[in-house]
């Protein structure tokens, strides 16, 4: 079993590998401010969780939005790699504005600057993988550069704890180092990923034309609403660093509560997108087994007072995110035209914004109305939901299947 792991690493073509590494540095620099970045705003800048929520939802929407024009963007140009730079370059440029923030005003230009490069570089970036591997170890690659992009997510915390406690709570300094790492990922895709050669006679088409948008599979379009309702159900990770703060982590600890997230997700994402490549059509199993552990995990949050209990349910999280972002990745590119793929993870991406958007807003919300439990337990709600649509997809591909 080992060898077979090995061999099938060694099949990942060498830009994924570069891509996941280009993710890795840029989640560093990125989750060093954001682990940090709502009791910056909370405790520093005055806001309120509704405040924070807004802003995290409005961030993340705009991110996912934005996605739509650079997939499209990148479907009729036939190249990836130049809007992923451009995407990556803005995410850099945006980490200076944080540290050098006197007030909400410039963290928000900041924040969604930020996103704006995180949008227009992941619908490309996507699309690459895509466009790199094989269909038959395309669950292994996005579960690959998912869970290096994750390693990143779970080191960036992890330094921003160490330096809090080095630097005596010292925000400000903390964001200033996380220019370095960004700018490191900026130079590695440059240098390090080559695009795959396009056909130089073929015609330039647009992408979002009637014709076009019809070649988009009812299947595909299944896969855009479910990964919509997940995201409903999956508000801001802000809300998991304010529980942690809640359960009375004094403040220089808090960011480890995204280190364990980050760190189970990063175990588990590779290992479940080898499960999901076995498992043909049985996939849909995989993602129902994540929307229950979600609910799990809300149930858990809701009730944690204390740190183990708060540890459990952000486990359960991350293992939540291992089993379903890079399955929802390799649905979209399964179900959607070569040439097309672009477009596909915009529009996957513009409904799962707009839900984020929602989410976020309504958990700040019921957090400052009604307390924190509240939030958990309506994404437990929404997580039901979800799973319930779910279950109606899987029963329409039987019966069209034939089982």
């Amino acid at each position: 079993m080992k060898s077979l792991d090995a061999q099938q690493l060694r099949r990942i073509p060498a830009s994924i590998w570069v891509l996941g590494f280009v993710s890795l540095l840029m989640d560093v620099s990125s989750e060093m401010i954001h682990s940090l970045l709502p009791l910056f705003m909370v405790s520093g800048l005055g806001a309120s969780a509704l405040t924070v929520g807004l802003i995290e939802g409005m961030a993340e929407a705009t991110a996912l939005i934005v996605k739509v024009f650079s997939g499209v963007l990148s479907d009729y140009l036939g190249r990836r790699k130049g809007l992923a730079l451009l995407g990556y370059g803005l995410g850099a440029l945006s980490k200076p504005l944080f540290a050098l923030a006197p007030g909400m005003g410039l963290v928000v230009t900041a924040r969604l600057i930020d996103r704006v490069g995180k949008g227009i570089r992941g619908a490309p970036r996507d699309a690459l993988v895509a466009d790199l591997t094989p269909p038959q170890i395309r669950g292994a690659a996005f579960g690959l550069r998912q869970a290096l992009d994750t390693v990143g997510a779970f080191l960036g915390p992890l330094l921003a704890v160490g330096l809090m406690l080095m630097w005596a709570n010292d925000f400000r300094a903390v964001f200033w180092l996380a220019v370095i790492p960004g700018a490191l990922a900026v130079l590695l895709l440059l240098f390090g990923v080559q695009e795959p050669p396009r056909s130089s006679t073929a015609p330039r088409v647009n992408p979002i034309k009637p014709a076009n948008l019809r070649r988009l599979s009812a299947d595909y379009w299944w896969v855009v609403g479910i990964a919509a309702l997940f995201t409903l159900a999956r508000f801001s990770e802000a809300f998991l660093v304010l529980q942690a703060q809640r359960t009375g982590v004094p403040m220089a600890w808090v960011p480890l509560v995204m280190v364990a997230m980050n760190l189970v997700y990063a175990l588990a994402a590779y290992p479940f997108g080898k499960l999901s490549d076995r498992l043909g059509e049985s996939k849909l199993g995989l993602l129902a087994g994540g929307l229950v552990l979600l609910i799990a995990a809300d149930l858990v949050l809701a009730r944690a007072e204390h740190w183990p209990m708060l540890l459990c349910g952000v486990a359960l999280w991350g293992v939540h995110m291992a089993m379903t972002q890079g399955l929802l990745a390799t649905l979209v590119a399964d179900t959607a035209p070569p040439d097309l793929r672009g477009t596909a993870y915009g529009f996957f991406n513009l409904l799962s914004g707009l839900a984020m958007l929602l989410a976020s807003a309504a958990a700040g919300w019921l957090w400052d109305a009604h307390g924190a439990p509240s939030t958990f337990y309506a994404g437990a709600g929404f997580c039901v939901l979800a799973l319930l649509v779910l279950l109606a997809y899987a029963r329409r591909a039987r019966i069209s299947a034939g089982v």
